[in-house]
C-alpha cells in the first residue's frame, strides 16, 4: 500500500501554492479530510474540485474516489495499530511479561509493515536489483545488521553485494559507484548523518539509491529513487533496535525473494551449487 501522506510530502516540493494549501490542508486534518467530498474539501481549502483532482491523478491516482479509498485505508491501518499498542519494559515485568512483549511487538510490527509496503516499488527495486552491476550496502548500528545479512543473501545467489563495518569505507564505496550500480541504504530514523552523506555521495555519482526507513520524511528517503518504509512504531526502550531491526529484516527478505522468484530456476541451480552441506556429528 503507498503511504499517502509520505507521497503528498514528496510531491510538495514541485507542487503550485494552491495545491501546496490543499496538500498542508489534508496533512493537518487527514481523519476529517477522510469524511470530505471533493467539493466539500474544494470549500475548505478556497480551491476547486478540478484542482484537487488533478493533484489526485499526479500522485498516481485515477481520481478523487480512488485517492480517498487509499487515504481511509491509511487511517484505518493508523488507529488500528493505535488500538494494539503495547507497553513499554516496566522494572517490575516478570520474564513472562517480557516474553509477551517482545513477541507480540514483533508480530505487530511486521504486520504494520506488511500493510505499508507499496507492491510497485518493490517490483521496481527487485528489477532494479537484477538490472545492476553490483549492489552496495549501508548501514551502521543495528543497520548494519541488516545490511549484512542482505550481503549474505545477494552473494549465495552470485549477485554481488559489497557492505564495510567501517562507515569511511563505505563512503569510499559510495564515491566509486556508477550508474550502473544499485545502493541500498539502511537507516532507521533516515537522520543519521554518515548515512546521508554516503546517500548523497552514491546519488552524485549516478547511482540508484534504494531505502529502507520509517514510515517519516526524512533527508535519506527524500534523496532516494525508490523507498521503502517500516512502521515509526520503535517504543522507547531501544534494547538493539529490536522492532525496526525486525521490520528491516522482512523488507530484506521480501526483496531477495522476490529477486529469486523473477529468476526461479535459475536461483534453484545456484541455490544448490552455493548450499554448504554439513556433516553430522
Amino acid at each position: 500500500m503507498a503511504i499517502i501522506t509520505l507521497k503528498l510530502k514528496e510531491y510538495k516540493k514541485d507542487a503550485s501554492p494552491t495545491e501546496i494549501a490543499i496538500i498542508d490542508f489534508i496533512l493537518k486534518n487527514s481523519q476529517e479530510t477522510s469524511r470530505m467530498t471533493v467539493y466539500k474539501l474544494a470549500e475548505k481549502t478556497f480551491s476547486s474540485p478540478s484542482t484537487i483532482i488533478r493533484l489526485c491523478k499526479k500522485n498516481g491516482y485515477s481520481g478523487y474516489r480512488e485517492f480517498m479509498k487509499d487515504l481511509i485505508y491509511e487511517q484505518a491501518v493508523q488507529t488500528n495499530y493505535k488500538n494494539k499498542t503495547i507497553s513499554d519494559l516496566k522494572r517490575t515485568d516478570e520474564v513472562e511479561d517480557i516474553i509477551y512483549k517482545v513477541t507480540h511487538k514483533n508480530i505487530q510490527t511486521l504486520e504494520e509493515t506488511e500493510k505499508m509496503i507499496d507492491t510497485e516499488v518493490i517490483k521496481a527495486c527487485v528489477n532494479k536489483l537484477f538490472e545492476c552491476d553490483r549492489i552496495t550496502l549501508f548501514g551502521i548500528g543495528a543497520s548494519l545488521i541488516v545490511a549484512k545479512d542482505a550481503q549474505l543473501k545477494f552473494t549465495r545467489i552470485n549477485k554481488m553485494a559489497y557492505v564495510s563495518e567501517d562507515w569511511h569505507t563505505q563512503l569510499l564505496m559510495a564515491k566509486n559507484m556508477s550508474e550502473r550500480d544499485v545502493a541500498l541504504v539502511i537507516s532507521y530514523s533516515g537522520q543519521t548523518k554518515e548515512m546521508i552523506t554516503c546517500t548523497q555521495t552514491a546519488k552524485e555519482n549516478g547511482a540508484t539509491v534504494i531505502s529502507i526507513t520509517k514510515a517519516e520524511e526524512s533527508p535519506i528517503n527524500r534523496l532516494s529513487d525508490y523507498a521503502i518504509y517500516v512502521p515509526s512504531n520503535e517504543v522507547s526502550f531501544r534494547s538493539g533496535a529490536m522492532s525496526s531491526r525486525m521490520s528491516q529484516l522482512n523488507v530484506i527478505d521480501i526483496l531477495y525473494t522476490s529477486y529469486i522468484n523473477k529468476i526461479y530456476e535459475e536461483s534453484l541451480e545456484i541455490l544448490e551449487k552455493t548450499q554448504i552441506k554439513k556433516e553430522r556429528y
